[in-house]
């Protein structure tokens, strides 16, 4: 009896902080294409994708190492499946994928329509059933996705394997996430399971870049600008907050804001870069909201 108020205290400090993180994790998470944009400009995206991933590494392993439990031989061997897995993978089959002359604006569809497969997998790996409202809403957050994305879409002349790995790529961090909320229960702490995840991808990122034949950044004020935005924006505070929010609500609810980042991405290309706006953005950007609302509200 003493535990159900202070349950209930639970439930609703969650309930409030739901929208704080929900709007930390659509601005990081659509934040990634300005600093995708500026550390490109004079460097292939693999190496881009390699520097971002070990920086983000090394700056978190003394603090890996030195605070939290002692990290045992076969949680690393986990976390290191799931880093190849949500990290190398799925940043990596993107990148390869556009790459392969694959339209980014098709890219970047597919990859925003995580959220439907996340839901998808939850039911039958997590048993989390989405109720009618949320599929309603489900479907109400693709369309609106649909809209902002249709002006930019084109299926260009890319071989067929490269768009059966741009689906591949988002099914695989599909599966990670509802792989990640399975595994919220073991207790490594965040700070030492992202620095694990990021030198997996940065071990794999730096094989290919080598491959390609160089592994040096260009000492360039873009890429400087590129790599503070991505390590410190697009990997630190959206890894963090995404992981966070799968540890505390259901993973539904989560990969359902992701839907937002297609609108929110425009925004920041018109600030940034001064790409025009149009109505059916906004159009595209109100729909999804409400798919969004019906979704997160039980």
């Amino acid at each position: 009896m003493t535990n159900a108020p202070s349950n209930e205290t639970a439930a609703s400090d969650r309930r409030f902080l739901w929208p704080l993180l929900a709007g930390l994790l659509i601005i990081g998470w659509s934040s990634g294409f300005v600093g995708i944009r500026y550390a490109s400009e004079e460097a292939s995206v693999i190496l881009v994708l390699f520097w971002r991933t070990l920086l983000s590494g090394l700056i978190l392993l003394p603090f890996a190492l030195m605070m939290g439990p002692r990290m045992r031989l076969r949680s690393v061997r986990d976390q290191m499946v799931l880093g190849v897995m949500s990290v190398f993978l799925y940043l990596g089959g993107f990148a390869l994928a556009i790459e392969q002359r694959v339209p980014t604006g098709l890219v970047a569809l597919i990859a925003d329509l995580l959220p439907l497969a996340i839901a998808a997998l939850s039911q039958p790996i997590l048993g989390e059933q989405l109720t009618a409202r949320q599929w309603t809403g489900t479907a109400i957050a693709v369309t609106g996705v649909l809209i902002v994305s249709f002006d930019s879409l084109s299926f260009g002349s890319a071989p067929a394997w490269a768009y059966g790995l741009t689906i591949g790529s988002m099914l695989v961090f599909a599966v990670a996430s509802v792989l990640l909320r399975k595994r919220r229960a073991d207790g490594m702490p965040l700070h030492q399971s992202l620095c694990i995840h990021t030198l997996t991808g940065a071990a794999l990122f730096g094989i290919c870049a080598l491959l390609q034949g160089n592994v040096i950044p260009p000492m360039t004020q873009s890429f400087a600008i590129g790599m503070v935005w991505l390590v410190s924006i697009a990997t630190f505070a959206t890894y963090s907050v995404y992981y966070t929010s799968l540890r505390l609500f259901p993973i539904a609810k989560v990969s359902a804001a992701i839907y937002l980042s297609p609108p929110v991405t425009m925004l920041w290309a018109w600030a940034f870069f001064s790409e025009p706006l149009t109505a059916a953005m906004f159009v595209g950007l109100a729909v999804t909201i409400a798919g969004v609302w019906m979704t997160s509200t039980v």
